[in-house]
């Protein structure tokens, strides 16, 4: 196989070096066109760099080249006819959800200990819950992320200004946007097919969706109310007001499905005080806003919604685990976890009204531990910070590593 150039991604090849040559199976998951398969390719060039005298399997099920591979057994009489005894095997399967009952396969090769797995997958539900169970903890996942505003630039060779930020804001971080010309509808082009792919792939034929109509209105509701406090109860009254009959039940599951496809994050509320997450009002942000924008149009009236986007994105991108704080009547946009650590943030377009000031930084000035706490705006000159919060621009924070 002859590998594809690719813009290399330092930081997923230092998440997976730790567990090459180990007997575990490193899955890259996230939203298709991501940058999974060019992960792959990258791990492919480090293996092939240091371990010479392996030999390398390579399967993309989104080869014609590939389509006779459909189930375990296939998928197994072909690595097997690859494979010489004795010699240490390397196997990368793109899109390995494609393939049915993959994990047979996939622990028999474990079992027979020549053999090194990586595989990429789509789908969130495939890939964390139901992968747990088929591989009884026997793999290690590795999230991989639209780019990051650090990576955006390097991929386009931008100076970090503040239109490079509004373009990063506006065409979002695809990976392959980058080989395609700086031109608005080709961009837009290239994103609604992506779009289009997930819905019938991801969501369609996997959950054997019939109501497409509503699979794309909720959509667009989401991508509306970006940001806001959402529950199946507000969205089924939305609905009766446009005279549109839709069961509770049914819009939690198309909400799951949407995420279950890596389009859109959930994020739940966290009572501070209490150390509780609530059940209900959740809020739901984008893995790509190039993404959202096909759904609405970029609007720099709703800035406020993307910057919320940007900033909750680059805490994913940190391996934080997030959340919406709730502290008695107040709320923090938002909290994240990583193991022992926390950080605390809000955003606003600016703070250069006293009142706005006084609420962004007054309700973490509530919160009674040492953590770090942060309010980011669009202020350009944010610098400094007030009783130990610090105040950043909105393109220094999106530029920390935290």
């Amino acid at each position: 196989m002859e590998l594809q150039s690719y813009i290399s991604r330092p930081a997923y090849l230092t998440k997976v070096v730790p567990f090459i040559n180990k007997p575990v199976i490193k899955v890259f998951t996230g939203q298709r066109r991501s940058g999974k398969s060019y992960l792959l390719l990258q791990t492919i060039d480090y293996i092939r760099k240091n371990y010479p005298d392996s030999i390398s399997i390579y399967i993309n099920k989104e080869l014609p080249d590939f389509n006779f591979i459909k189930d375990d057994e296939t998928l197994w009489s072909f690595i097997k006819s690859q494979h010489q005894e004795g010699q240490k095997a390397f196997v990368f399967i793109d899109e390995v959800q494609e393939i049915f009952q993959f994990e047979k396969s996939l622990r028999g090769l474990l079992a027979a200990g020549d053999f090194d797995i990586y595989c990429t997958g789509s789908n969130a539900t495939l890939l964390s819950g139901e992968l747990a169970t088929l591989l009884s903890g026997r793999y290690v996942e590795i999230n991989v992320h639209t780019l990051s505003f650090n990576e955006f630039l390097r991929f386009h060779q931008l100076d970090n200004s503040v239109s490079s930020l509004t373009k990063y804001m506006v065409q979002g971080g695809m990976p392959f946007l980058v080989h395609l010309e700086d031109n608005d509808l080709v961009r837009q082009e290239y994103l609604r097919n992506v779009l289009n792919t997930i819905l019938y792939k991801d969501i369609v034929q996997r959950f054997n969706v019939r109501n497409f109509t509503f699979l794309h209105n909720l959509m667009v509701y989401v991508a509306d109310n970006t940001g806001s406090l959402l529950s199946a109860n507000r969205i089924n009254e939305y609905l009766k007001s446009q005279k549109l009959n839709v069961s509770t039940v049914t819009i939690l599951d198309y909400l799951y499905f949407l995420e279950s496809s890596y389009l859109v994050h959930r994020l739940k509320r966290y009572d501070i005080t209490g150390h509780k997450i609530f059940e209900i009002n959740d809020k739901y942000y984008f893995e790509d806003l190039g993404l959202r924008h096909t759904l609405r149009p970029y609007n720099p009236k709703e800035t406020n919604k993307y910057i919320e986007n940007l900033v909750f994105k680059h805490l994913l991108n940190n391996e934080y685990q997030v959340f919406v704080g709730k502290l008695g009547d107040r709320e923090i946009d938002f909290i994240g976890r990583k193991g022992d650590s926390v950080i605390y943030v809000q955003v606003a377009l600016s703070v250069s009204e006293p009142k706005t000031f006084e609420r962004e930084f007054g309700n973490l000035l509530l919160i009674r531990d040492n953590h770090p706490k942060y309010v980011v705006t669009l202020d350009e000159y944010a610098t400094g910070n007030h009783e130990g919060i610090k105040h950043l621009n909105l393109r220094d924070f999106l530029m920390m590593e935290l």
